[in-house]
């Protein structure tokens, strides 16, 4: 019997195409805001460069870490479970992942909590509203990613996943990489350039 070995043509994006179009759509609102908060900072300068001063940089850059490290995890636990079916090790490094999540949202929240008890709001001034603006929905972002790693690492652990069948690890990977690359985006432009 001669059986011939069907091989599948690379695929041009990890994961589901349903996952870049939500990509995408999301990518675009954060380049409008990006935009936008670009433009206004060329009209008030002065006031950017003044207000940028009292933001957490370094708060900021170990953030900038922490979720680039989560991003390896998330590395991590798609190579597990392409390369080698591990679906345990696969769950383990997103868990990895979800952990540097939360450390980024706490330490967020640190920022938060002290420019909320100087009575900094949304109202405050137009740096601010831009600085709360886009950091609180990139926020909410990393919670819903780490909801989704959740929900993916809790499959994988029941073995929901294997070499053959990841396409939802690597949709959720997807998602996470986005999360990060928006916040590499945000960290310099609203904390360090001037």
């Amino acid at each position: 019997m001669n059986t011939a070995i069907i091989e599948q043509e690379p695929k041009l994006l990890p994961g589901d195409l349903a996952i870049w179009f939500f990509i995408f759509m999301e990518l675009l609102v954060f380049g409008i805001a990006f935009i936008s908060y670009a433009v206004v900072r060329v009209q008030n300068e002065d006031m950017f460069n003044q207000f940028q001063l009292t933001l957490n940089t370094e708060l900021g850059a170990i953030n900038t870490i922490v979720l680039i490290t989560s991003s390896y995890f998330v590395v991590r636990a798609v190579h597990t479970i392409k390369n080698h079916g591990d679906y345990i090790g696969c769950s383990h490094w997103l868990y990895a992942a979800i952990a540097g999540g939360g450390v980024f949202l706490v330490l967020k929240s640190f920022e938060y909590y002290d420019k909320f008890s100087a009575g900094i709001s949304l109202s405050t001034n137009t740096f601010y509203m831009f600085y709360l603006s886009l950091t609180m929905f990139h926020f909410l972002h990393v919670i819903l990613g780490m909801i989704i790693l959740l929900a993916i690492a809790i499959k994988a652990q029941r073995g929901g996943y294997s070499a053959s069948n990841h396409i939802g690890v690597e949709s959720g990977a997807s998602y996470w990489h986005m999360v990060d690359l928006v916040w590499i985006i945000l960290f310099p432009l609203v904390y360090v350039m001037r």
